[in-house]
């Protein structure tokens, strides 16, 4: 591996494209015209050794938008495939984005350094390649309030604006984001190193992928040949993507795009286009202005997250054993942890957040599995929010219905069901650590980042981030933040930025 590079106070190193540089093709960002920091996360710039004075500097700014790379630094594009809504693409690829390098944060850890608008790549496949200010906003505030509510994810370190008018529906301000990870590493970057190992016959690069991929996300994995690297990462990555599956269900989180190449081996949430969160409960809830089928509606997330792991698993079979029957069969069983993994994450999570969590020998155990489903039969039907309706759960327990009654046009099966619940002595202040009051709802969302394009006005976003920064705890002012959408606001639809 060549040295580190150096700039001002940044080191970076390309770890990715000195494993595999069949899939790394070197490129430069386009320049920025007029660049223009927008925000900046000083708080992730520390955590990860930065100086956030250096970031605000034309230097700075120059690494955060790519057109000032460190001297000797290896920007490249990666190269993966993907099933988009289930149909086969061998060559999909960084078509807008760049990944600068590796950075070693204070604490040991390895982040990627990536771009995302930085213009078109040899994947833009007829792209502009650029992004506009109001999807990389987005992407700032919901990636901050995911990490607040404790679910793996790509982190925003900064947005700037490129002085550069990018031409969708009409023509919007230009921005670049720059995001750290664990990895950009995708189901897709599987997929395509095995395509390469299924036409040439030579299953070195996958081979090489597959150890990139351990050193960076289990290194400290025993398994010594190719074979066991390659169960050790699908185990791996199966648990972790079943536990942050759960994770998006239990906040009522929807994805929107959940292509095989935005499901990351690291077990982060990456990409950030038409994602929402439910207002109203609806397990058929669908956002994105792409999805016409529903494909990704919300509670087809945990079949689909199966789906897309299967498709790592039949990557991995040049390397899980030699007889493809075997390989099948050892893929197989890998998979089929899945369901029990997620089923375990979710029924943790859910005890979590009706106060259950803790066992009680004067509780009566088997009545949880049909409390929990009566809940969200009872919430789908009612159509309450979904976000308050736990909130002001706790407040029932604490002795005041009222706020949650309000929630629901018919109260009395509610008050059947907290009858049941209520006996069950649930813990109302365990219940605000996990259940969060505010979230990134919509037309907040909405409201901020149309401030921000249309006149540059950033006050409301921030005002959002800050709210959602600390999901958990009330506090004076932010009570709008707290409230479901205007009756006036919907359906909400997303769309994917590009």
């Amino acid at each position: 591996m060549d040295a580190p590079t150096r700039t001002a106070s940044v080191t970076l190193t390309h770890r990715f494209a000195d494993a595999v540089p069949e899939m790394a093709v070197a490129w430069r960002a386009d320049e920025a015209p007029t660049p223009e920091l927008l925000v900046l996360n000083d708080a992730l710039a520390t955590e990860l050794g930065l100086d956030p004075a250096f970031l605000r500097s034309p230097e700075g700014i120059g690494l955060l938008t790519g057109t000032a790379p460190p001297v000797g630094a290896r920007p490249v594009a990666q190269a993966y495939a993907g099933h988009q809504f289930g149909g086969y693409n061998p060559r999909l690829g960084d078509g807008r984005a760049l990944l600068l390098g590796e950075l070693t944060a204070p604490d040991g850890t390895i982040h990627d350094l990536h771009l995302k608008g930085s213009g078109p790549t040899p994947f833009a496949r007829g792209g502009d390649g650029y992004a506009a200010v109001g999807p990389m906003l987005r992407e700032y505030v919901v990636s901050e309030a995911m990490h607040a509510l404790g679910i793996p994810t790509t982190r925003s370190l900064a947005v700037v604006a490129t002085g550069r008018d990018v031409v969708r529906e009409q023509i919007l301000p230009g921005a670049v984001l720059a995001r750290t990870a664990a990895g950009h590493l995708r189901v897709g970057s599987v997929v395509f190193a095995s395509a390469h190992a299924n036409a040439s016959g030579d299953r070195d690069v996958l081979v090489r992928l597959v150890d990139h991929a351990i050193e960076r996300h289990d290194p400290e994995t025993a398994a010594v040949t190719p074979t066991d690297r390659a169960r050790a990462l699908l185990d791996a990555v199966i648990a972790r993507q079943a536990d942050l599956i759960a994770r998006w269900m239990l906040v009522g989180f929807v994805h929107g795009v959940m292509n095989t190449d935005n499901m990351t081996l690291s077990g982060q949430a990456i990409d950030y286009g038409p994602c929402a969160f439910l207002d109203a409960f609806d397990p058929g809830a669908v956002f994105s202005s792409i999805d016409r089928q529903g494909r990704y509606a919300y509670g087809n997330q945990p079949g689909i997250g199966e789906w897309n792991l299967a498709r790592l698993a039949e990557a991995l079979l040049p390397l899980l054993a030699d007889d493809t029957d075997a390989a099948i069969s050892v893929a197989q069983d890998a998979l089929d942890a899945y369901r029990p993994a997620y089923n375990e994450a979710w029924s943790v999570g859910i005890r979590a957040k009706l106060g259950l969590a803790d066992a009680r020998e004067d509780r009566d155990e088997d009545a949880v599995p049909s409390l929990v489903t009566d809940l969200f039969d009872l919430l789908a039907f009612a159509r309450a929010d979904y976000t308050l309706f736990f909130r002001h759960l706790a407040t029932a327990a604490r002795g005041d219905a009222a706020p949650l009654r309000a929630l629901v046009a018919d109260p009395g099966p509610l008050d059947l069901w907290l009858e049941r619940w209520l006996a069950l002595a649930p813990d109302a202040d365990a219940m605000d650590r996990v259940n969060p009051l505010y979230i990134p709802r919509n037309h907040l969302v909405e409201e901020a980042l149309a401030a921000a394009s249309d006149t540059g006005d950033l006050a409301l976003l921030h005002r959002l981030t800050d709210a959602v920064r600390s999901p958990f705890t009330a506090r004076p002012g932010l009570e709008r933040y707290a409230e479901p959408a205007p009756d006036a606001f919907g359906p909400y639809v997303t769309y994917c930025g590009t």
